[in-house]
């Protein structure tokens, strides 16, 4: 029934920060779209960023986001980048399971606490 993600939302303090956060660290596309709302595009998915109450139906707080987002690069090479960009690698790099088996992952907090994973899964022999 259900064929992929088309985008997820986050709950943030700061929209503009996240944007620049999401930019400058994971290489992400800002965009506006529905009334100057914003979110960040990569692939063909997008997060969504909003504010705390901005959506009724949505309960999620603050930081309450964790997120696992697949890397084209070599882990070191992102290892490597994020050092660059001045961020805390908070675990990793460290074995996990992802959706299509083994995954290679480091950890990292946005600017509100959001939990992302970046990961890589192995080379197909």
């Amino acid at each position: 029934m259900i064929s992929h993600i088309d985008h997820v939302v986050l709950t943030v303090t700061d929209i503009e920060a996240s944007v620049a956060f999401y930019c400058r660290v994971l290489q992400m596309k800002a965009v506006t779209f529905a009334n100057g709302r914003r979110a960040l595009h990569f692939g063909h998915q997008k997060i969504n960023l909003q504010l705390l109450g901005q959506e009724p139906r949505n309960r999620a707080g603050v930081g309450s986001g964790d997120l696992c987002l697949i890397t084209s690069w070599p882990l070191p090479q992102v290892v490597a980048h994020l050092q660059a960009e001045g961020v805390d690698i908070v675990e990793g790099p460290v074995a996990k399971t992802g959706a299509q088996g083994t995954i290679q992952s480091v950890y990292l907090l946005d600017p509100d606490q959001n939990l992302i994973e970046i990961s890589v899964y192995p080379p197909q022999a």
